[in-house]
């Protein structure tokens, strides 16, 4: 899909209500276009919001939202990151907006791609904790690693065989990084 052609500074209610312009992000009320993902970020995607619903669901906790979901990480101009996933309690808020979340989650989840560069990563990484995001998971596929920040320069590497035991709103999570890539593995079983 072509993405449209603005001559102003796009604000993130506008982006909104354009609907449909494909998988973007919105740096400095610019869009940019980001790459659709593929299968195995996909299932690494859903494996996560499973493995958080599991244990949020039953103690009614709050929301999982993935999908590229938009959160404003600064505004005027605007901008709006699209995590993987992210985890909003609701102690937060009461509902989930229609919109993009002008609130942080405490959680956000990012997969690298094969595409995305390191630098990218950082900049995220600092926007997310400057808007109050408490956790944020870089997942990384290649090397079946998750590095959990707890601050934009505080992280652990949690590797294949180890478990990631989450803190404060998601307090009893415990999530065993090799179910994150579960049938990951299966793609190194084709011929």
């Amino acid at each position: 899909m072509a993405q449209p052609a603005f001559n102003h500074i796009l604000t993130g209610e506008e982006l909104l209500n354009l609907g449909d312009v494909g998988p973007c992000e919105l740096i400095d009320g610019r869009i940019i276009p980001l790459s659709p993902t593929g299968g195995e970020h996909g299932t690494i995607e859903g494996n996560i919001a499973y493995l958080i619903n599991s244990h949020i669901r039953p103690r009614s906790l709050g929301w999982v939202l993935t999908g590229e979901v938009g959160i404003y990480t600064r505004r005027d101009p605007d901008r709006v990151r699209a995590a993987d996933v992210a985890f909003v309690s609701k102690n937060q808020i009461g509902t989930i907006p229609s919109g993009f979340l002008d609130i942080p989650p405490e959680l956000v989840v990012e997969i690298v791609s094969p595409s995305d560069r390191w630098q990218d990563l950082r900049e995220k990484i600092d926007e997310y904790f400057s808007i109050g995001v408490r956790a944020l998971w870089i997942v990384e596929p290649k090397t079946r690693t998750v590095l959990v920040h707890t601050s934009p320069t505080a992280a652990v590497e949690y590797k294949e065989t180890q478990s990631i035991v989450a803190s404060e709103t998601l307090t009893g999570l415990k999530v065993s990084v090799s179910e994150i890539f579960h049938d990951v593995t299966m793609r190194d079983l084709t011929p």
